[in-house]
Order: structure tokens, then C-alpha cells, then sequence
């Protein structure tokens, strides 16, 4: 596999696309021609950038974020944009606050290209303002050496709370995550509001922290379990894709008593400036050169039905590797929605967790 150069090259370009790119620059671009994306950091393939802006006679201007939380702030801070790319929960939040533009569905014609397992999602069922980009699920990378396969599938998320395995885990430093790790441990919905689950829940990440001496990553766990560092991570499918094609020892289970299956989308703000270039972006992104490329230097899960079977298939980069395509159709596993009021507790509770001591 070739993702950690293709990153790169990627990265070169959207910075030579990102520079001089107000209006009235060495380019003279005009507003007719000009389409500005924010997409989440490393999350889109060598040459789309490129390959649009040729086909269209048109200039991206390419900006990147961490943290859905973290594009949502700079919605608020008054930064406009044509298209985002948000997970699920932040297209419902901004649906409810009337943020988004309805998709002239004319306008996209390659959204027949979908997979059926990226249609009919709760936030937004119709893809009446959303076209599918990524999609992915939440599991566990195993070093099949040290776990043994049967024990993992056994125990789940318990696994994490496996004295066997102290000082030799990776949790990602996220409460949303890591809540819903917890409460699916206890049998309970990662959506739920209910104050005793949510106390269990804490005490349960309590306990782990204080016995397991957990390492919190975000994106280090890529490179860090593709070199074997711990014997168990929690990782997005996405990533536990690189990881196994890098790694042969490695190993990835979604856990029996479920998990969070996300979707990250496209959408246009209501206050686009050239939503028509933007719709133009969208359908682009949907065709099977994007999408292949989108999925072969990133390594999540391709909505474009074509892409993801032959990229998966005998003789695809992605042969053999079982994170690739998530589970679908088990009854445990959810999408995640947004609640404001849930979602400052368990950032206040996981703050708590982080700064507990035996």
C-alpha cells in the first residue's frame, strides 16, 4: 500500500490549491469558479483536487478540521463554506438549526451509484441534504500473536478490562467514543439518556483507567499499532484497514455487543456561496474515479457500491482485509444522534475519567 505517500503528495497539493486563493489573487478567480470544501484532515484521495479543478475549469479551496466539533465552531464563527463533511450526529444538529441546503437531486446524477447500506440513514433517510462520502464502524485491532482470536470475539469490548492485557492498550482520548464503548459493554444504548446507565458507564471507564493504564491516542494509533506497539486499540475501521494491510499480524473485531456504525456526508450550507459548483463537487466526488481514489489512499469505506466490491474483491488493495466493509444489519449497532444536553455530561464525566487516580 502506498497511503503514508499519498498523504503526502495529497498534502503537498492542497496546500499549493489552498495558497492565494482569495478572490481577487494572482488567479483571478471569480466567484462563479470558485468552490471552497472543508473536509476533515487526510480524508480525500491523491488527485480528486486536481482532477475536478481540470474538469471544471474551477479552483477548490481546500481547508481540513479534526473534530466535527471543532468545523462546527468555525460554522459559528461566521466561515462560510459550499460544501462540509460532517458525520451523522453534526448533519442532525445542523439540520435543527436550519443550516443546510436541500440537494437539487438533478444536479447529481452519479448518487445511483450509492450502496444501499448508505441509504435510508435516521438523520437523514431521503438524502434530502446529504450525500454519503465515507462510512465505517468502530472496533478493536488485535495483535493476533498475543489476543487469541476466540478470546477477543468472546469478550468484547470487555477485552479492554482484561488485567492479561495492562499497560498494553490504546483507547482513543474521545468520550463520545469511548461512552459508547462502555455502554455497550453494559448492554445499553450508546444514545441513551438515562442517568444510571450513564453513571455505570462512567464508573466502567473509571475502572479501566485506573486498572488497565490505558494509552489515549487519536490518529498516532495508525502507525503505532501498524508497528505492533500494544496488543489491543481501539480504532475506526477506516484506519484498522491501513493498519491490517501494514501489518499481517493485526486483526480487527467489531465487538458482539455492538458498536457505532457512522457515516460521514456531504452537505451544502444554507449560506453557500456557489452551490451550484458545489453540487458539481458532490456528483464528482461520486464518480468511480474519485471514489476509488477516495478509498484506496484513505482507507475507509467507499459509499460507491462499484468501488467498495472491487476494491474488496480478489486482486483489490483491499483483498482479505475485514475491517474494509462494516457489519450491516445487526441489531446492536447504532448511529449515533445528537443531544446537546448528553453531550456536555459525558465531556464533563470523561474529563474525570482522564484525571482519575487509583
Amino acid at each position: 500500500m502506498k497511503k503514508i505517500i499519498a498523504l503526502i503528495v495529497c498534502a503537498a497539493m492542497i496546500s499549493v490549491t489552498t495558497a492565494g486563493c482569495g478572490g481577487t489573487g494572482e488567479n483571478n478567480e471569480t466567484a462563479s469558479n470558485v468552490v471552497k470544501v472543508f473536509n476533515w484532515g487526510e480524508m480525500i484521495g491523491e488527485d480528486v483536487i486536481r482532477n475536478f479543478e481540470d474538469e471544471y475549469d474551477a479552483k477548490v479551496i481546500y481547508e481540513t478540521y479534526d473534530s466535527n466539533e471543532m468545523m462546527y465552531a468555525k460554522l459559528q464563527a461566521g466561515d462560510k463554506y459550499d460544501v462540509l463533511v460532517p458525520s451523522d450526529y453534526m448533519i442532525e444538529r445542523l439540520l435543527n438549526e436550519n443550516a443546510l441546503m436541500p440537494l437539487d437531486k438533478s444536479l447529481i446524477t452519479n448518487i445511483d451509484n450509492l450502496a444501499d447500506e448508505v441509504k435510508g440513514l435516521p438523520y437523514d433517510p431521503d438524502l434530502t441534504y446529504s450525500v454519503p462520502y465515507f462510512y465505517g464502524s468502530v472496533g478493536i485491532v488485535y495483535n493476533k500473536n498475543n489476543v487469541p482470536k476466540e478470546l477477543i470475539e468472546e469478550q468484547g469490548w470487555d477485552i479492554l478490562k482484561n488485567t492479561d492485557y495492562k499497560g498494553k492498550i490504546f483507547m482513543y482520548d474521545s468520550e463520545r467514543d469511548s461512552f459508547m464503548i462502555a455502554l455497550k459493554a453494559l448492554g445499553y444504548s450508546m444514545n441513551t439518556d438515562n442517568e444510571d446507565e450513564i453513571q455505570q458507564a462512567y464508573e466502567w471507564l473509571l475502572d479501566l483507567n485506573n486498572t488497565m493504564e490505558p494509552i489515549y491516542v487519536m490518529d498516532e494509533v495508525i502507525d503505532s499499532m501498524a508497528n505492533s506497539v500494544k496488543d489491543l486499540a481501539v480504532v475506526y475501521s477506516g484506519d484498522a484497514s491501513y493498519i491490517l494491510a501494514q501489518n499481517e499480524d493485526m486483526g480487527f473485531c467489531e465487538p458482539k455487543q455492538g458498536t457505532n456504525i457512522f457515516c460521514d456526508s456531504m452537505v451544502i450550507p444554507a449560506n453557500s456561496e456557489n452551490p451550484e459548483l458545489a453540487h458539481k463537487f458532490i456528483d464528482y466526488v461520486l464518480t468511480y474515479d474519485a471514489s476509488y481514489d477516495n478509498t484506496y489512499t484513505v482507507g475507509y469505506t467507499s459509499p460507491n457500491k462499484q468501488v467498495r466490491d472491487d476494491i474488496s474483491s480478489e486482486g483489490g488493495e483491499y483483498y482479505e482485509i475485514e475491517s474494509y466493509i462494516p457489519r450491516s444489519g445487526y441489531e446492536k449497532d447504532e448511529v449515533f444522534h445528537d443531544n446537546a444536553v448528553i453531550r456536555e455530561q459525558l465531556s464533563n464525566l470523561w474529563i474525570k475519567v482522564k484525571s482519575s487516580e487509583e
